[in-house]
Order: structure tokens, then sequence, then C-alpha cells
């Protein structure tokens, strides 16, 4: 199955432009480039979300935290139009 040949890419590019047209390919490009740049910024977020939880897993004075704001998720810098509040469980809670 992944033994293609190079007129064989070139049929199923060619099939792609036909369907989708040369206009719409830049903007697909564009939209999977985003949605990867998301996703690779909520595996470093997860990955020091993780990393934080192991260092308030500790005894730590409950009086002398302070509120934490909440976090937004935004699809690129700068885009404040598809940013979103990220609903976290209470950790005061867990005790």
């Amino acid at each position: 199955m992944g033994n293609f040949r190079g007129w064989e890419i070139l049929v199923i590019v060619g099939l792609v432009i036909l369907l989708f047209g040369a206009k719409k390919l830049p903007d697909m490009a564009r939209s999977l480039g985003k949605s990867a740049r998301i996703l690779k910024s909520e595996a470093k977020a997860m990955k020091k979300d993780g990393e934080s939880d192991d260092v308030a897993a500790a005894p730590t004075d409950q009086s002398a935290q302070q509120p934490v704001a909440p976090r937004t998720i935004q699809a690129a810098p700068g885009d404040v139009s598809s940013s979103r509040p990220v609903s976290e469980p209470n950790r005061t809670a867990q005790g």
C-alpha cells in the first residue's frame, strides 16, 4: 500500500486539485497548519499541567494560595474571536 511511484502520486495530486479546486487548496493547507499549532500547544499545556500537578500534590498551606484566573485557549496568537474558556476541575476540593 505504501509503494507509490512518481506517476501515481501525480495522479492523486491531480485528483485532489480537480475535486477541491486550486483556489481552496491554500485555505485548506492554512487550516491544517492552524490545527497542528493548536494540537501542539495543547500537548505542551497538558504536559505542563501534569508537571505542575506533581508539584501541587505536595502538602501546602491552603490560605497562602491566590485565586487563579481561568485559562483561555486561542486558535492562533492574536486571534481573540475564537478563544474560549477552559473548564478545569476544582483543585482545592481534592484536598
